[in-house]
């Protein structure tokens, strides 16, 4: 499989009924891409003006299924999921 992934950072403007869309920046993998986004946001002093993250299907399930796996394995998954009994 090609690593050819990335994530794209998206500027949303929303003038009256017309929304624009723009990428303003990609990144190789999705910590970079939210820290730009954060910083970006930190920055907006427009209330018309809103950012986020996009990439393609795949990419996105991996990283769903990672956090996921990541979280199972350190136990934050069970301390914010009382209602799922941890595994002995």
């Amino acid at each position: 499989m090609p690593n050819n992934k990335v994530w794209l950072v998206i500027e949303k403007n929303v003038y009256g009924n017309t929304q624009t869309f723009s990428v303003i920046k990609n990144h190789k993998n999705i910590e970079g891409a939210m820290e730009y986004k954060r910083c970006l946001e930190k920055l907006n002093d427009r209330k018309s003006q809103s950012y986020f993250l996009a990439s393609d299907i795949d990419n996105v399930l991996e990283n769903v299924a990672h956090y996921h796996n990541k979280s199972v394995e350190n136990g934050t998954y069970y301390e914010k999921h009382p209602e799922v009994e941890k595994p002995v």
